[in-house]
């Protein structure tokens, strides 16, 4: 009788843990994304309609306040997973806090309502980072295959917010906003039943924290989490019984420039006080500026929930026939193309590499960046029509995704994938949320930015788009020629990081 290990089979090629990784992530993101393209819509609708009668330029505040939020607990999400409970508990206890808050949200009430934003802030934290860093652990640093399993992993988000979109659009149409909060939460569920009994598949990836840390330091972590949910509760409870009042375009600035200072800071952090070797630094040198085009391009694309949603809503030609068109399923161009263009991409960094090119992470990121901001060009010409008192047809929107989603494409899986193999192992969890935090600088920006398109003053918009659009290129052509210059920078220690990453292999 053979005493030999049975593998999990693989899946598409690909290690058997990206299953489990690929549908948790999935069904996370269907709840993410259906709540998302909501938000602004929800709460800009009058009393009548069943939304909260907020202005353009708070709502854009708030809409910022929250998708950066979440995104910026991904840096303590991923230091508790690297020194507390390991990626794989991370992953499974946030799942069942985003589970929580989209039930709150579920609840018809106004102040129940941003409590079920905490919730789902908080529990993303700790699940989006951890989930995409032990992708990269179960690949060598040598292993061809990890661009295409990180676009492979990106596939599994869009197919989420692909059925998101249809599932909700109806629902928000109707008036039933609550239903609609309530289905994100059946997504979450059913997301974590699925990481429950593929969980094996995984192995020893992120099953136990990067650093051991002692009792003493565990105790005093526990600690200081404890009071700050203690804090975050109590400023909570003042401002819902108006003890306390934050104006939300005030409060996004200062957030911005706390974000980008952390950012900074723990950057600069693991760079002079981490005990770095020379290649290593490289490493982070090369990884800052696929950082730097991260920030931009979030800035721009994440205006599809803001400003572009209102755009399909009030400004777009949404009547065919006798049918209109959901606002919400203008969004559903972004991952019908990212699914339909994914495979094509992927393939094509694959017969680079094999043609002896391959781009650096950076130069790649810059093409991203670029090619999303041409999309704002074709936006430009949208509200230009609008501002003479048009609806646009639906194509302009359409035209606008598909560039987004090229960039989209040619970035957010690289940047990724980036962040797996140039961060020093021994800082990975902690890394990826550094890099988190361009996702949350770019969300606040983006916030702000919609709530400058004012609708009372619809002739402000084509230069609005055309100033985004010139930033973002030029700034992406900037991250790109750097990037080519230093591309040696990228190079890494793959003697040193094998072993581990057989050891994930096997395991997996």
């Amino acid at each position: 009788m053979s005493t030999t290990e049975i593998k999990p089979k693989e899946f598409f090629g690909h290690p058997a843990g990206l299953q489990t990784l690929f549908f948790t992530e999935m069904w996370e993101r269907f709840s993410y994304y259906g709540m998302r393209a909501l938000l602004v819509l929800f709460m800009t609708a009058s009393i009548q309609e069943g939304g909260l009668l907020i202005t353009v330029a708070s709502a854009g505040a708030i809409y910022g306040l929250y998708t950066g939020a979440v995104y910026f607990m991904g840096l303590p999400g991923g230091w508790i997973a690297d020194r507390l409970i390991g990626s794989q508990q991370a992953v499974w206890y946030g799942g069942i806090i985003i589970f929580i808050g989209h039930l709150i949200l579920a609840i018809p009430s106004d102040k129940t309502f941003f409590v079920g934003l905490i919730f789902v802030v908080l529990g993303t934290g700790l699940l989006k980072p951890n989930i995409g860093a032990m992708v990269g652990q179960l690949y060598s640093a040598e292993d061809e295959r990890r661009d295409a399993g990180y676009t492979l992993y990106y596939m599994g988000i869009n197919i989420g917010s692909l059925l998101a979109y249809i599932s909700v659009g109806p629902l928000k149409e109707a008036g039933l906003w609550h239903w609609a909060f309530g289905l994100a939460a059946v997504g979450m569920l059913a997301g974590l039943i699925q990481y429950k009994l593929t969980r094996h598949k995984l192995g020893s990836a992120g099953a136990e924290p990067t650093i051991k840390s002692s009792p003493k330091t565990v105790k005093i972590s526990w600690t200081v989490i404890t009071l700050f949910l203690v804090v975050l509760a109590t400023v909570t409870g003042l401002a819902l019984l108006e003890v306390i009042t934050l104006d939300p375009v005030s409060l996004a600035k200062l957030v911005t420039g706390i974000i980008a200072t952390l950012f900074f800071g723990f950057y600069g952090y693991i760079f002079f006080l981490g005990k770095l070797n020379s290649r290593e630094k490289k490493n982070l040198g090369a990884l800052f500026w696929v950082c730097i085009a991260s920030t931009c391009f979030f800035a721009g694309f994440e205006l599809a929930g803001s400003s572009l949603n209102l755009f399909a809503q009030d400004y777009t030609n949404r009547i065919m026939g006798s049918f209109t068109i959901p606002t919400i399923w203008f969004q559903n161009s972004n991952p019908f193309f990212i699914i339909t263009l994914s495979p094509f991409i992927a393939a094509l960094w694959i017969n680079l590499a094999k043609k002896m090119i391959s781009p650096t992470y950076g130069v790649k990121a810059g093409i991203g960046l670029v090619i999303m901001a041409t999309g704002f060009i074709v936006m430009f010409f949208a509200a230009q029509q609008a501002a003479s008192g048009l609806k646009v047809a639906p194509y302009w929107l359409v035209t606008t995704y598909f560039f987004h989603t090229v960039g989209e494409i040619c970035l957010s899986p690289t940047a990724l994938s980036a962040v797996s193999k140039l961060s020093p192992k021994r800082f990975a969890g902690q890394m990826m949320g550094v890099f988190v935090l361009t996702y949350a600088m770019g969300n606040l920006v983006s916030g702000l930015l919609a709530g400058q398109f004012d609708p009372n003053q619809v002739d402000q918009m084509p230069g609005l788009y055309l100033q985004i659009a010139v930033f973002g290129i030029g700034v992406g052509i900037a991250v790109g020629i750097i990037s080519y210059m230093t591309k040696s920078w990228e190079k890494v220690e793959v003697e040193e990081e094998a072993p581990q990453a057989s050891n994930n292999l096997s395991n997996a």
